[in-house]
């Protein structure tokens, strides 16, 4: 059987110009076009074309390149370089110029504060176009590895323990030196050992150094000092929690954050607030997982006038409740008591910082109980412990349980959860490149507007969004 052959020195008459390489309906032009329709000056980028020294490359073009490639995956400033050079759409995009990974990396080094912002004007686009409503908005998060090592990570435990070691290493440094000397033996190994006394109190002046930084109970990375340390099935590592808000209607971004928190306790009123700010608007419901049901995050946007729907902890706890779990003392407001399943009484004892401590009132009553080993095994009898604010809790419980609230909740994993799922699965993005909050946040913002770009391009169709963007540009 005979083969086909290509023949590179074969005459053909090729178009002249590269724009009737690109299709109409190719997605490359939807994100020409969208770059087109930002707000330069909004961002903080100049576009003075009469400014003096060298000509830069053009600051439209360079964006560009960052939220083309970050939309597909190709982040890395050397790969960019690559694909302005071979491919085809990248060399549309960018008129043909061939910036090095150098000037990429640097591009995106000085605008960090620009490409956070992209996903905001993303947003307001989006509202224009009819296809964000922020009525009811979806919170998620994942964590993101940085670009740091975790063994260059410090806590106060590792900080004790190499000054531990450190003393001891500086005490037998000096025994051996004054063994040396009495016993007049070779200058060479005085030496040395001075040198290694001077070495171990670089690294305690270090070591102290990285104490004097470290909050209580926190840790800190001495590469980069502004994430955080998580642990996970692969282990421990350095890195970012990466957070979205999403909005119900077509599942687009309206806010995105990068934080160094390992959970998402303290996130809930900060997210739906940046959430608010970008839309311009309040919203109307605010939906996420039982990672953020901190009481007082969710109170501080309930006591707004949003519907808040986050199941607690007991809620979406699979575990089935005991006999004396304490959902089953009942409170009695008029008394200031709890009540437990065998009617007794639970009196106030005491106040802690967030809760107020109910115990049996006379500890005979629960050592005699039938129950006693089983509800408990104080000899001081059964404790209740009732948040300061237990009322909202329960409120938000069950306003949780109702029907139209379920509904809403059931559409979290699609909204909430689509956009880490591409971004870490089909984008196979697994760390930050850009070291520090400021780093992570700008990759976020490419990375949340290139998804919500890709969602446009679904919902118009490339030509139609190219046309409705080059109209409000």
């Amino acid at each position: 059987m005979a083969y086909r052959h290509g023949d590179r020195n074969q005459l053909g008459l090729f178009p002249s110009s590269i724009d009737d390489y690109v299709a109409k309906d190719d997605p490359v032009r939807a994100y020409d076009a969208f770059v087109e329709a930002l707000d330069f000056q909004a961002l903080g980028i100049d576009l003075d074309e009469d400014q003096v020294g060298p000509p830069e490359y053009d600051p439209k073009a360079m964006l560009k390149l960052l939220v083309y490639g970050y939309s597909y995956g190709v982040r890395s400033s050397r790969k960019l370089e690559r694909e302005v050079h071979h491919n085809l759409s990248f060399i549309w995009l960018v008129g043909g110029l061939k910036p090095d990974h150098k000037t990429i990396a640097e591009y995106r080094r000085s605008h960090k504060k620009a490409l956070r912002a992209v996903l905001t004007q993303s947003v307001r686009m989006c509202l224009r176009l009819g296809l964000v409503e922020g009525n009811t908005l979806f919170l998620d998060g994942t964590k993101i590895r940085g670009n740091a090592s975790i063994k260059n990570t410090w806590t106060q435990e590792r900080c004790e323990r190499e000054m531990r070691r450190i003393e001891e290493r500086v005490a037998a440094i000096v025994a051996e030196s004054e063994r040396l000397d009495a016993a007049e033996e070779g200058q060479g190994s005085l030496v040395a050992l001075a040198k290694e006394l001077e070495k171990e109190d670089v690294l305690k002046a270090r070591v102290k150094e990285i104490l004097g930084g470290l909050a209580k109970g926190g840790s800190l990375n001495t590469t980069d000092r502004e994430c955080g340390r998580f642990s996970s099935m692969q282990g421990s590592h350095a890195g970012y929690n990466g957070q979205v808000v999403v909005d119900e209607k077509h599942g687009l971004i309206v806010s995105a954050d990068a934080v160094r928190e390992g959970n998402d306790l303290g996130q809930f009123a900060v997210q739906v607030k940046k959430a608010e700010e970008a839309l311009g608007r309040r919203c109307e419901t605010a939906c996420a997982d039982a990672g953020y049901a901190s009481t007082e995050e969710l109170e501080k946007i309930d006591r707004e006038g949003v519907k808040v729907i986050v199941p607690s902890q007991r809620q979406a706890g699979k575990e089935e409740k005991g006999p004396f779990d304490k959902s089953r003392f009942r409170y009695d407001w008029e008394k200031d008591v709890y009540i437990c399943p065998e009617g007794q009484e639970l009196v106030r004892r005491s106040r802690k910082e967030n809760e107020i401590a109910y115990r049996i009132r006379y500890r005979k009553t629960c050592l005699r109980c039938r129950y006693y080993g089983i509800c408990t095994t104080s000899k001081r009898g059964r404790e209740v412990d009732r948040l300061k604010n237990e009322e909202v809790k329960e409120r938000l419980e069950e306003q949780y349980r109702e029907s139209t609230s379920q509904a809403i909740y059931r559409k979290r994993k699609e909204k909430a959860e689509l956009p880490f799922g591409h971004i870490k699965r089909n984008l196979g993005v697994q760390a930050f490149l850009l070291r520090g909050r400021a780093g992570a946040e700008a990759e976020m913002g490419l990375l949340t507007s290139g998804f919500n770009i890709r969602r446009m391009m679904t919902l118009l169709g490339t030509e139609r969004l190219v046309r409705v963007l080059g109209e409000a540009g």
